[in-house]
C-alpha cells in the first residue's frame, strides 16, 4: 500500500505561484508513475500532469502546459507540482495519484490517491 498526502494548497492571487507537494509513505514510489489531477467546483476530476518512474518523461493537460511543472524526488518519496501564472479557472482541489502503468491520463488506471489540497485563485 502507498499512502499519499498532498500539501501546499492555499489562496493565491491571479498571476501568482504555488508549489504543491505529495509525500508518499508505506512503499517507495520509485516504481510508480505519478500524476496530479484536479477537481474544480461542480466539475469532474481532470488530469493535470504526469511523470514517469525516472522523471524522463513528463506530460501535461493543454490547459496547464507552459505554466505547470511536475517533478519528483524518489529519494524523498515526494512528487511536486510547480504552478505559475495561476488563473481563477485553476481553482480546484488538487490530488496526486500513483500508477503502475506509465504514461497514462485515465484516473481509473491510478491505484493510489491522496486526500487532496485546496487551491483557490482569486481574481
Amino acid at each position: 500500500q502507498v499512502q499519499l498526502v498532498e500539501s501546499g494548497g492555499r489562496l493565491v492571487q491571479t498571476g501568482g505561484s504555488l508549489r504543491l507537494s505529495c509525500a508518499a509513505s508505506g512503499r517507495t514510489i520509485s516504481r510508480y508513475a505519478m500524476g496530479w489531477f484536479r477537481q474544480p467546483p461542480g466539475k469532474e476530476r481532470e488530469f493535470v500532469a504526469g511523470i514517469s518512474w525516472t522523471a524522463t518523461n513528463t506530460y501535461y493537460a493543454d490547459s496547464v502546459k507552459g505554466r505547470f511543472t511536475i517533478s519528483r524526488d524518489n529519494a524523498k518519496n515526494t512528487v511536486y507540482l510547480q504552478m505559475n501564472s495561476l488563473k481563477p479557472e485553476d481553482t480546484a482541489v488538487f490530488y496526486c495519484a500513483a500508477s503502475r502503468i506509465p504514461g497514462i491520463r485515465d484516473s481509473e488506471k491510478f491505484d493510489y490517491w491522496g486526500q487532496g489540497t485546496q487551491v483557490t485563485v482569486s481574481s
